[in-house]
Formats: structure tokens, C-alpha cells, sequence
């Protein structure tokens, strides 16, 4: 008898490579400088993650910053070494202004860029329970200030996001969701026209503010995305620090994506702290293959998600 070969379904894996949530003090591994984003962009697209999800910071003091001059630096590099999509952050740090967080994405117009899919409490005050010897003053200072602050995402906002960025530019969208509500919200743009094709949603778990990082919450926000999207789209899961692994297994086996990186979690394993972000793709390529899953390629990724090609952007 003849046994039918049966092909195994491919996982999107992003690794966001440095963030804004975490700060110097937290990690000597935390990439700061434009040729160490490059060098763990480069490495972690080696390691197979297929989307590469970028933030900048100041290379002085490892701030997070905004400044265009600062991804320019890295961004031609990554094209230059590697095949991965190129996906830009528009939501920079809570404390920026809306046109800081969308100036290097309006100058480089890559293929993907993040999208948090609402206003939010996004609280880091947490850390400081911690105690530490900061290396910057600007470290306890920006944590603090998540207390009393929110990350501003109005529906003006998103509006003129999809409009200026997506439509203007042909960029496509990781929509980052961080509670159920922001679900819906989507789904109000969607119904409206201003987002179309097959949508990559990302479910965000365990910040302050969102949803919390339980397994009832991944399957209740899956059967939601299901209600209003149908097979119009595809999840991925990110999940902060010591829920990463655990949650982004279970979105696998659940049929869908996976975000890992330094931005999300700094350690690989319990009180381990990961030295690359390329340590956690390994990871959870070995956890996949257990799973008898494939990694998607970034030309799989690109034809999944209808992406307009690197040789569009503008870098």
C-alpha cells in the first residue's frame, strides 16, 4: 500500500528583536546600537524567524528613540544580509507623540508594520519592584512614568495610520491586539474598507493594562477573532516574559504563528537570561518540530500574507 504524503502546515515565526519595554539594566544582552539590532536582526532571520519586528534606540544610553537617522542605520543592513520581512514599529514607546512613532516607518515604507489596535493602560511601573542598580537615570524614570500615562492609539489615529501608511505606502499590518475589544475595533476598519485581505493579527498576553497571559483567554480570543474574521485571517501570539514559551506552544498547536525575541522576554529558560535573540528561535523551532510543524520561509510568509515584496520598500 502507498502512503500519501501529506504536506505539514507552515509557522510564521517574528522575533522582535529589541523593543522599548526593557531597559540596559535588565540585560547586557538587550541589543542597543544599529550594529547590534543588525546583528541580532540578521542572526535571528538565520535561526529561521521569517518576519523581524524592529524598534531603535538611542546608541548612548539605550533609550528607546523614534528617530529615523537611528533605523537607517540598520535597516539597509538587515535587507542587504537576509531575506526576512521587515516590520517597523509605529508604537515606538508610550511616552511618544503619534508623528515620532510613524516618522522612520513613512520614510523607509517597509512591507509590514505593527499596529496596536487601540488606546491602553501599558504599565512598566511593575519593574521597579525589583530593585536595581540603574545604569541610566532615564531607566526608573521612564518606568515610573507608565503609571500615570497611557498609549494613545485613537480611532483618529488608526484611521490615519491605515490611510497614510497602508494605502499610501502599501505597507500591510500586524494588528497587535491586547484585549478582546481590540478585536472588534478591527473589525469596525475592516467593515469600513480601510483594512482588507487576509489579516495577521497578533494576540498580546500578560502586560499590565491588557489581557492576562491564562490559556482560557487564547482560546476565548481565538474563538472571537474566529466570529468576526472567519478564515480571513491568521494569529500569532506574543506573550511577556515568563509566559512567552508557554503561550506561544500552545498558539501552535492551536494552528497558529509565533512571536519570540528580547523584546518580549529576556530569558531563555527559568532565571536563564537568553545572550541572542537568534537562542529563542531555536527554541521554539525545536518546539515546533516536536509538534511536527514546519517554519514558514519569508517568501511563504510573504504569499500568506500578501505582502508587497522587499525590493518595494524604500531602504
Amino acid at each position: 500500500m502507498t502512503k500519501t504524503k501529506t504536506s505539514r502546515r507552515k509557522v510564521i515565526i517574528t522575533c522582535a528583536v529589541t523593543g522599548s519595554v526593557h531597559t540596559p539594566t535588565m540585560s547586557p544582552h538587550l541589543p542597543i546600537t544599529p550594529d547590534q539590532i543588525a546583528s541580532e536582526a540578521i542572526a535571528a532571520a538565520e535561526a529561521g524567524a521569517s518576519i523581524l519586528h524592529l524598534h531603535a534606540r538611542n546608541p548612548t544610553d539605550g533609550r528607546p528613540s523614534a528617530d529615523p537617522s537611528l533605523f537607517m542605520q540598520f535597516l539597509p543592513r538587515i535587507k542587504q544580509s537576509t531575506d526576512a520581512v521587515v516590520n517597523i514599529s509605529t508604537g515606538g514607546s508610550s511616552l511618544m507623540a503619534l508623528e515620532d512613532r510613524l516618522a522612520a516607518s513613512l520614510q523607509a515604507e517597509p512591507e509590514m508594520c505593527s499596529l496596536n489596535m487601540g488606546s491602553m493602560n501599558f504599565a512598566l511601573f511593575p519593574a521597579l519592584d525589583k530593585p536595581a542598580a540603574w545604569k541610566h537615570e532615564w531607566e526608573p524614570e521612564l518606568l515610573e512614568a507608565t503609571r500615570s500615562s497611557i498609549f494613545k492609539n485613537t480611532f483618529a489615529d488608526m484611521e490615519f495610520i491605515l490611510t497614510r501608511l497602508g494605502q499610501g505606502c502599501g505597507t500591510r499590518f500586524e494588528f497587535e491586539c491586547y484585549d478582546v475589544g481590540h478585536l472588534y475595533s478591527l473589525a469596525h476598519f475592516r467593515d469600513r474598507g480601510l483594512v482588507s485581505g487576509h489579516l495577521f493579527i497578533q494576540f498580546v498576553f500578560g502586560i499590565l493594562g491588557g489581557i492576562g497571559a491564562d490559556p482560557e483567554n487564547l482560546t476565548h480570543m481565538k474563538r472571537i477573532a474566529d466570529k468576526l474574521f472567519g478564515d480571513d485571517y491568521s494569529f500569532s501570539v506574543l506573550a511577556a516574559g515568563r509566559h512567552q514559551m508557554p503561550m506561544i506552544t500552545m498558539a501552535a498547536a492551536m494552528g497558529g504563528n509565533v512571536r519570540v525575541g528580547l523584546e518580549d522576554s529576556l530569558y531563555n529558560g527559568r532565571g536563564q537570561l537568553a545572550t541572542s535573540n537568534a537562542e529563542q528561535v531555536l527554541r521554539i523551532r525545536t518546539v515546533l518540530d516536536a509538534l511536527s510543524l514546519e517554519v514558514a520561509t519569508p517568501k511563504e510568509a510573504r504569499d500568506l500574507l500578501g505582502l508587497k515584496g522587499g525590493d518595494q520598500v524604500a531602504f
